[in-house]
C-alpha cells in the first residue's frame, strides 16, 4: 500500500466492512466506488483492484466506470476541494476572471493540487445553483454572487480554518 497517498488497512477495512453490509453486490459498484472515495478522497489503482475482487467484477469495469464518471477522481485532492462552476448562468456572470484569480493566488490550474496538498482546484459544468451565479464550492461550503476580488478572502478563510484543526477528513 506504500504506492497509495492516505491507503491504510483501517481505511480498507472501512470499505470492507461496507461492502459486507450490502444486501446484494449485483449493481452495487457505483455506491461502493462513491463510499470508498468518501473514505479516501479518491480512487487509486490499487483500491480499485481491491473493490473489483471484492464484489466481483473485473478491474476493467471497474476502470471504466472510475474513468467515465467526472466525479469520480484517480488523484488525490487538497484538504480544500475548491470546485468553480463555469455552467452558463456562471460563465456570464464571470465565472472565468475568477477561476483566473484562483489560478494566480494557488498557482495551479483546474484539476490541479498545491504541492502541500492544501488545496485542489476544479471547474465543473453546473452545479444547479444558477441563481447564485457565479458559484465557488469549498469541500460541503457554497460561495454564491462570487466576485474576483473575494478570491483571497475564501482562500484565506479556509487556511486559518484549517490552522484551527477545521477541515480536516482525518
Amino acid at each position: 500500500m506504500s504506492n497509495c497517498v492516505g491507503c491504510s488497512e483501517r481505511k480498507f477495512m472501512e470499505i470492507d466492512e461496507y461492502i459486507d453490509s450490502l444486501p446484494t453486490l449485483q449493481g452495487s459498484l457505483i455506491d461502493v466506488l462513491s463510499r470508498a472515495q468518501s473514505i479516501y478522497g479518491y480512487l487509486p489503482e490499487e483500491l480499485q483492484l481491491h473493490i473489483a475482487k471484492r464484489i466481483g467484477v473485473p478491474a476493467s469495469h471497474v476502470y471504466g466506470v472510475v474513468s467515465f464518471y467526472s466525479f469520480f477522481t484517480m488523484e488525490p485532492k487538497g484538504q480544500c476541494k475548491i470546485s468553480l462552476c463555469l455552467g452558463t448562468a456562471c460563465f456570464v456572470c464571470g465565472a472565468e476572471a475568477i477561476l483566473q484569480e484562483f489560478i494566480e493566488d494557488l498557482k495551479i490550474g483546474p484539476g490541479e493540487t498545491t504541492p502541500d496538498g492544501v488545496f485542489s482546484l476544479d471547474a465543473l459544468r453546473c452545479v444547479g445553483a444558477c441563481s447564485l451565479a457565479p458559484v465557488v464550492l469549498v469541500n460541503d461550503r457554497v460561495y454564491g454572487k462570487v466576485k474576483p476580488e473575494q478570491v483571497k478572502g475564501i482562500i484565506e478563510e479556509h487556511m486559518q480554518s484549517m490552522a484551527k484543526g477545521g477541515d480536516d477528513d482525518d
